[in-house]
């Protein structure tokens, strides 16, 4: 091992581009938030919460910048929604269609952490079956978070229609779509790994 790398397991970012800056950083924590600005924005309009492509984007990122630029590049997409359309729709905070899907947004920071903690210590992102395996277990962040939070909003909007409806509301519609993204993940990240080890 490198007597300089501190992680057991460097993220495709660190490795890519070694040489630590500034700079580097904030590039790599513009273009994570930007790709998951642009996977938001391919979805289906389903009530209360769309179906999009944006937690695939939201795990890559992590995944491939790891557990601390992750983390930032997620908080920069939020900070983004301030003022410009990048959540799902071209909606920002101030859209009325965010309130239900608030907690899914704010659990990505989250997630996108978990991800690229797993790559780093456990080297996730080399192997299809961790891939698709860490891809599920960071999932369940996003689940735990947006779900939570939706029951609440549907609640205090008097939508509110019992646990089963929420469930499959908040999480039963995602599951096949979300297994199609971990395995698109499980094929990308090891091919990836592949052709840098080459």
């Amino acid at each position: 091992m490198n007597p300089t790398q501190t992680l057991p397991y460097l993220p495709l970012s660190r490795t890519l581009f070694p040489a630590r800056s500034l700079t580097r950083d904030l590039l790599l924590v513009l273009g994570g938030s930007l790709l998951v600005a642009l996977t938001a924005q391919v979805a289906i309009p389903t009530q209360p919460v769309p179906i999009t492509l944006q937690t695939l984007g939201v795990l890559l990122v992590g995944a491939v910048l790891g557990s601390r630029l992750g983390f930032l590049a997620l908080l920069a997409y939020l900070a983004q929604g301030l003022v410009l359309p990048v959540f799902a729709n071209g909606a920002t905070w101030f859209d009325p269609r965010v309130v239900f899907s608030a907690g899914y947004l704010v659990s990505f920071p989250l997630a996108a952490f978990a991800i690229g903690w797993l790559v780093e210590r456990f080297g996730t992102d080399r192997n299809p079956f961790k891939t698709f395996f860490a891809m599920l277990l960071s999932s369940l962040i996003v689940y735990a978070v947006g779900v939570t939070w939706l029951g609440l909003a549907l609640g205090n909007a008097g939508l509110f229609t019992g646990v089963s409806e929420l469930l499959y509301a908040g999480m039963v519609k995602f599951l096949v779509g979300d297994l199609v993204k971990a395995a698109i993940a499980a094929a990308l990240l090891p091919m990836v790994w592949r052709l840098v080890r080459r």
